[in-house]
């Protein structure tokens, strides 16, 4: 099953590169709705210092050409209506720990040390009511994607207890990951309910996903707020694409949702593809319920969503479920 799901996913990664170099339509590209974006999730308000502990993700959307190629070739195929296209590049990291940090020895039956750095793009396209992102992310895990030096800086900055079993976590290999969300908006009476859909193939997550948010708040626009996960809105600033009329200079909305993912394979708790590594029992279905609030004044927002996840694995007595917080701020130009 394991050498199944690798084929599947490398023969995508490269029939996607191939067909994107040989056959890209022409779109118009523009600058309207560029904008710098930074993601930051910690469990840190949380009190908790476990799991998936640290994500960072820093997105400049532009109107870009070749750099974009095969999120725009997945997309026009996925979503060909239409011309305008926006795009995007970002660079992130990920940090995974067990329950305990300050335990230098293996702990079997727990989740395994991990890191993931990668860079990719992002193609975006809305059609009235409805927004498709394809996102295309490229990278590495183990001890090159810096787990162990990011971690132990930021805990030495802030006087917390230094990590010391980071030499237990995945070896490193390169890693990609292609995925695909579409959403929908249902307008109300000052709410509206914005539900999803997507998947995710290749050798860091394999998934497919379902949910949504609704939103209550004054002068909304856009498709709300999204976490650091493959697929989200790096493209904020598109918001006035899919809405008729005036755009305020303002907006705020609160917004509670859930999404469910069945997942095939996750390289942070199955292990890495090439190497023996560390590994734990995942779970098929997780869960995510979040709350949150957002706000935009002029071309600056700030999102805050507090995220509680199921448990994702088989955690040895138990535990496994986790709360962390996602912070979204945006700068459109």
């Amino acid at each position: 099953m394991k050498r199944t799901l690798l084929l599947l996913s490398l023969t995508a990664g490269v029939t996607l590169a191939a067909d994107a170099a040989a056959e890209v339509p022409p779109r118009r590209k523009f600058a309207a709705g560029s904008e710098i974006q930074l993601f930051v999730e910690n469990d840190m308000l949380a009190r908790t210092d476990r799991y998936y502990t640290n994500g960072i993700k820093v997105g400049l959307g532009l109107p870009l050409e070749a750099v974009q190629l095969p999120a725009e070739w997945v997309l026009d195929r996925l979503a060909p209506d239409g011309d305008d296209v926006h795009l995007g590049l970002f660079v992130g990291q990920n940090l995974y720990t067990p329950q305990s940090i300050t335990v230098g020895a293996l702990q079997p039956g727990d989740r395994p040390w991990a890191a993931w750095l990668y860079a990719g793009g992002v193609a975006q396209r809305v059609r009235g009511k409805r927004m498709d992102t394809v996102e295309v992310d490229l990278g590495v895990v183990g001890p090159a994607a810096l787990g162990r030096q990011v971690q132990s800086s930021w805990h030495r900055l802030i006087g917390s207890p230094q990590p010391v079993g980071w030499h237990h976590q995945l070896p490193s290999e390169p890693a990609f990951a292609v995925s695909y969300l579409q959403k929908r908006r249902i307008d109300g009476n000052g709410f509206d309910v914005v539900p999803h859909a997507g998947v995710a193939l290749g050798t860091v997550m394999t998934l497919a996903r379902i949910g949504g948010i609704v939103r209550l708040g004054q002068h909304m626009s856009g498709f709300g707020p999204d976490t650091i996960e493959p697929g989200g809105a790096m493209l904020q600033a598109l918001r006035g694409a899919g809405d008729v009329g005036y755009v305020s200079r303002y907006e705020w909305y609160l917004f509670a949702g859930v999404d469910h993912r069945f997942v095939a394979r996750n390289i942070f708790i199955d292990g890495t593809w090439f190497h023996r590594s560390p590994s734990v029992e995942r779970r098929p279905h997780v869960f995510d319920v979040v709350v949150g609030a957002s706000l935009r004044i002029e071309k600056l927002r700030l999102s805050l969503t507090r995220v509680r996840r199921s448990e994702e694995f088989i955690a040895v007595g138990g535990g496994g479920r986790q709360v962390f917080d996602s912070l979204n701020l945006g700068w459109e130009f």
